[in-house]
Parts: structure tokens; C-alpha cells; sequence
């Protein structure tokens, strides 16, 4: 049993870890493709259970195979659209900011709550279809929230005030959000241990594109129409994501595995989650992480273009060679790292890159150096962007292990911490003015040493080395 500080009445609502990725077993095939295909009764997957028991994993045919890689292709992708949809969401519409300031006469500043509106809904939603999907399954909760999401946008396309616009897209993110969190719960009921961390690592693949992608698609749909049709190119992807979902995603979450009581139940579920020192410790590792990311978000577009003298062409494409950066990472990780390395020592060594490209961007801004130019400012951020794609797939492996029996609720709140955390970090990055680096370069230190200082103090990696060693 792990250690927690909660009660047992608590600790009842947390199932059992393994003893870490070398300890736990990944699914076999033939149950991988039971679960993908949605097997609702008990006795229909007892029947194919006994069926490969007695064949033999030797022994499993080439078609189930197939049937197996098919099923595994076609998740992934699915899984992958439903969290590539809210960067999406977000980014698509930043091209057409000013035009909105004009086409509903009001202040900039107004039209700027129509993000935060937007992220507010993704990290709020978050923790109520979690729970949610814990008691009726992943399938009802994603669908009704990928209806919620095509109508809310639809009315966002036709919205005639700035107050109207800003209701919807709260209601946006909040149904958008459904996407995110059972995105990760449906990974957390077919996967486990390394080959959950490699699935992550291929999610970020696909939806780490869509920012990247996000704006260039925003900026041609403008070229040809103003910016409502934006949401209406949006609403045109929520219908087909809802298809794509209502056709290829069967249910995961077998009923003997669901939770049946309310929203005390739910609570409950939460707090035991919450009581249990190392997935707290993983779920704020992975926020504080993500922070590093919005810190860097909020502030490069102003710290590479105003201060470091880029042009707009020269920041997309650096923004676009970090992007790929915490692409490529991410697939390193996923393909040669996990597997071959205890998921905590990779985790570390992450977190240690980040920190170290964190405080040479700090003393390269405080003029240590000298005065130094874009290039290196630009190979900083390169490093410590790719870095994210070991720290934040492995986060969130980790802290998953833990929850088999609630990942909806485990999921809602590794989405909510990170983007909590990372909303109150990202004001930060112009506190100082705009006339230098410097607060970036700060928010990102404490936030990367922070992020060590958790892993070590609450995960205890070495306790769980010491135990694995030991056979416990």
C-alpha cells in the first residue's frame, strides 16, 4: 500500500499502485483489443479473456493482430483530435482579435475576456466531466460535451454583442474541456505503466502541432472571410470530431468499474486522490512544469520581437522550431527513454534541463555575460522547450499509475492544477515593464526549481527505486 495521508475511507477510493514501470505489466494484446472494442458485458469479455488464455499469447492469430494495431491507430488519432481541439480553439482566434475589437465596437480589453473566458471553461470544465466519466463512462459525458462544444461555437459565429461572445465561450471551454480530461482517462483504462508513458508521448506528437498550425490556419481563413467564420471552420471540426468519437470510441470503462454515488462521492474521490502525498506531488511537478511553458508563452512574442529586435517571420519560426523541439523530445521519450530507464530517472533528468536552461536564461537577460544577442536567447528557450517533452508526458504517466479506478477524477485534476497554475504564473512575465527579459527568466526559475523541489520532497524517488529494488 503507498503511503498517504489520508483516511481509509479515503484511501479506499484509490486503488492500489504498482511498485513503479518496471514492476507493472502492460496489458496484454488480446485485452488491449477488448477494451478498445467496447466490450459492455461481463461475460462477453470473460468469454474472450478465456479464449486468448487458452490460445496463448504464442498462439494469437494474425488477424487479432491487425485488429489490434488498427484499433490502436485509429484511438490514437481520435484521442489525439480531442486535445489538439482546445489549442485549436484558443489559437485560431488570436489573428482575428483586432478585427473583432471593430466588427462589436468595444475595448480591446473587453475582447480579451473572450480568452480568458475561453481558458477559464477548459480548466474548470475539467472538474466536473472527470468525475462524470467515472460514473457513467467515457463515452456519454465526451459526446454530450462535443455537442455542447458545436452549439456554444456555432453561437459564437453569430454572436451580435462582445458580453454575448464572451457567455459562449466559457460555455466553449467548458465542453471543449470534456475532450482534454477523457482524452487522458480512456489512455489510463487501456494503457499501463511504460506503455502508457509511450502513448503519452505519442499524444503530444499529434496535439503539439495544433498550436503551431493554430494561427496559420486562423490567418488564411481570414483572408477569405472576417472573423466569424473562424468559429464557423471551428464548428465544422466539433461536428466531425463528435462523429469520429460517436463511431470509432467505444467505451473504456467497463460498468463493474464505475463509481455509482454522487457528487458527495465525487468529493470523496478527490479528496482521497488529493490525500495521497505522491500523486499530489506528480500533479503539481507537472503544473509547475507547465507554468515554465506559459511563462514562456505569454512572454516570447514580446521578449524575441521588442527586445531582441526579431521580426514577426523570424519569432513563427522560432516559435515553430521549439514547437518541434518539444515534438521531437517527446518521441525520443516515448520510443528509446521509456522502457529502457526507470520513469522517474527520466523525469529527473528532464526537470534538471529545464532548471539549467531556465538559469542560463536568467543570468543571459541580468547581462552576466555580457550583452548577448537573439541567438542564444533563442538557443535557451530552444533547450528548455524541448525539455518539456520528457518532463510533461512522464508527469502525467506517473501520477495515472496511481488512479486506475479514478482517472476521470485523477485526469480533471492534473488539467485543472496545470492550467491554474500556469494562469497565475503567466501575468507575471511583465511585472517589471517592458523593457527587459528579466521577469521570464525569473518566473521560469522558480517555477523549474519549484517543480524539483516537489518531485524530490513529495514523490521521494528513491524510496520507490529502494522498494522496486527489494521486490516490495
Amino acid at each position: 500500500m503507498p503511503e498517504s495521508g489520508g483516511s481509509r475511507a479515503q484511501r479506499e477510493h484509490i486503488p492500489n499502485p504498482g511498485t513503479g514501470p518496471g514492476a507493472e505489466t502492460p496489458p496484454t494484446l488480446p485485452a488491449q483489443v477488448i477494451r478498445a472494442a467496447g466490450a459492455d458485458t461481463v461475460s462477453g469479455a470473460a468469454g474472450a479473456v478465456g479464449a486468448a488464455e487458452a490460445a496463448g499469447a504464442a498462439g494469437m492469430t494474425a488477424k487479432a493482430t491487425q485488429t489490434a494495431r488498427r484499433t490502436g491507430f485509429l484511438v490514437t488519432m481520435v484521442l489525439g483530435g480531442l486535445t489538439a481541439l482546445p489549442p485549436l480553439s484558443m489559437d485560431m482566434y488570436l489573428p482575428a482579435l483586432p478585427a473583432v475589437t471593430d466588427s462589436l465596437s468595444a475595448p480591446a480589453a473587453t475582447i480579451q475576456l473572450t480568452l480568458t473566458a475561453c481558458l477559464a471553461g477548459m480548466a474548470l470544465g475539467q472538474l466536473v466531466v472527470g468525475p462524470m466519466s467515472d460514473r457513467w463512462g467515457r463515452r456519454k459525458p465526451l459526446l454530450l460535451g462535443m455537442v455542447v462544444y458545436v452549439v456554444a461555437t456555432a453561437i459564437c459565429a453569430l454572436a451580435p454583442t462582445a458580453e454575448l461572445l464572451i457567455g459562449f465561450r466559457l460555455l466553449q471551454g467548458l465542453a471543449g474541456a470534456a475532450g482534454i480530461v477523457i482524452a487522458r482517462a480512456v489512455v489510463r483504462d487501456l494503457y499501463d505503466g511504460v506503455e502508457m508513458a509511450r502513448f503519452f508521448s505519442t499524444l503530444m506528437l499529434i496535439s503539439g502541432v495544433a498550436p503551431i498550425i493554430a494561427p496559420l490556419i486562423g490567418g488564411q481563413v481570414m483572408r477569405f472571410t472576417d472573423w466569424r467564420g473562424i468559429f464557423v471552420v471551428l464548428t465544422g471540426v466539433g461536428v466531425l470530431l463528435t462523429l469520429v468519437v460517436w463511431k470509432w470510441l467505444h467505451e473504456t470503462l467497463p460498468p463493474g468499474s464505475r463509481h455509482t454515488g454522487g457528487v458527495t462521492d465525487a468529493l470523496r474521490t478527490m479528496r482521497g486522490l488529493l490525500a495521497d502525498r505522491v500523486f499530489t506531488g506528480y500533479m503539481i511537478t507537472g503544473g509547475l512544469a507547465f507554468a515554465v511553458l506559459f511563462a514562456y508563452i505569454s512572454a516570447s512574442p514580446f521578449v524575441v520581437q521588442e527586445i531582441y529586435g526579431a521580426s514577426p517571420q523570424t519569432f513563427s519560426l522560432l516559435f515553430g522550431l521549439n514547437s518541434i523541439g518539444l515534438i521531437a523530445v517527446g518521441q525520443i521519450n516515448g520510443k528509446l527513454l521509456v522502457g529502457r530507464f526507470r520513469l522517474d530517472k527520466v523525469l529527473g533528468f528532464g526537470l534538471a534541463v529545464i532548471v539549467l536552461a531556465a538559469l542560463a536564461l536568467l543570468l543571459m537577460t541580468l547581462g552576466v555575460f555580457g550583452e548577448v544577442g537573439l541567438v542564444p536567447i533563442a538557443a535557451g528557450l530552444f533547450v528548455l522547450m524541448s525539455a518539456m517533452g520528457v518532463a510533461m508526458p512522464n508527469t502525467n504517466a506517473q501520477a495515472l499509475m496511481r488512479t486506475k479506478h479514478a482517472a476521470g477524477s485523477a485526469s480533471a485534476l492534473l488539467g485543472t492544477s496545470s492550467f491554474l497554475i500556469g494562469a497565475i504564473a503567466s501575468p507575471l512575465v511583465g511585472i517589471a515593464g517592458e523593457d527587459t527579459a528579466v521577469p521570464m527568466a525569473v518566473v521560469q526559475v522558480v517555477c523549474a526549481v519549484a517543480a524539483v523541489g516537489c518531485f524530490l520532497g513529495l514523490c521521494r524517488p528513491w524510496q520507490r527505486a529502494g522498494r522496486e529494488a527489494a521486490g516490495l
